[in-house]
């Protein structure tokens, strides 16, 4: 599957999602897969990069595309592209899983500790790996206010435009635009400061995620 990006381009284009999205309400699911192909990708890294944890981010890119199916009524293309409505819905559903996750943890928080014996399979370390990395990341993102982590990742890691994110987000491109404007000034002064001891100073925020699902 193709990397991620709002319009990579192909070398064989094909049908373009408002016509795929046609056909499909009209009654060929097989073109609603085709656009699951196309984009299941994008949703699936941009969800690792709100998680930190590639099992969730798997559970919601599913889920984005049942949401998607469900509301097909209020669908929104940025162009001919269905992409930038569909994380629309991906950060919706990542925001319901934060606040999900937080019950849960002050849940077993309550429990007895139990001994779990660990998995030491190649994949299963390179995937703790990727969780850890990406959970020092998001420790840094999330001194921003939530909807400019939301922006960031959109814009920065997804490659959307600014209308694209408008379109993602409901909100109009002027606010995308200062949103975005006060996120990378303070995540510059957020980053300037000196690394606490133990600190990942060699990570990348901006690259941290990139994946194909296949390699998952």
């Amino acid at each position: 599957m193709a990397e991620p990006g709002a319009h990579a381009p192909r070398n064989d284009p094909g049908p373009s999602d408002t016509e795929l999205w046609g056909r499909a309400v009209a009654g060929d699911p097989e073109r609603f897969g085709e656009l699951f192909d196309r984009h299941a990708t994008a949703i699936y890294n941009f969800c690792f990069r709100r998680t930190a944890d590639w099992t969730a981010a798997e559970d919601l890119m599913s889920t984005t595309f049942l949401h998607a199916w469900r509301r097909r009524a209020e669908v929104r293309f940025a162009g001919d592209s269905v992409l930038p409505w569909l994380y629309g819905i991906a950060a919706n559903l990542t925001r319901r899983h934060a606040r999900g996750l937080g019950r849960r943890r002050a849940a077993l928080a309550r429990l007895p500790d139990a001994s779990i014996e660990p998995d030491l399979a190649e994949d299963v370390v390179r995937r703790l790996d990727d969780g850890r990395r990406m959970r020092e990341v998001l420790a840094t993102i999330r001194s921003l206010p939530g909807s400019e982590q939301e922006l960031l990742a959109l814009c920065v890691w997804q490659g959307l435009s600014y209308e694209e994110a408008a379109v993602a987000l409901d909100v109009p491109v002027g606010t995308v635009r200062s949103r975005l404007s006060r996120a990378r000034a303070r995540l510059r002064r957020t980053l300037a400061e000196p690394v606490e001891p133990g600190g990942d100073a060699e990570g990348d925020p901006a690259g941290t995620g990139r994946r194909n699902r296949s390699e998952a």
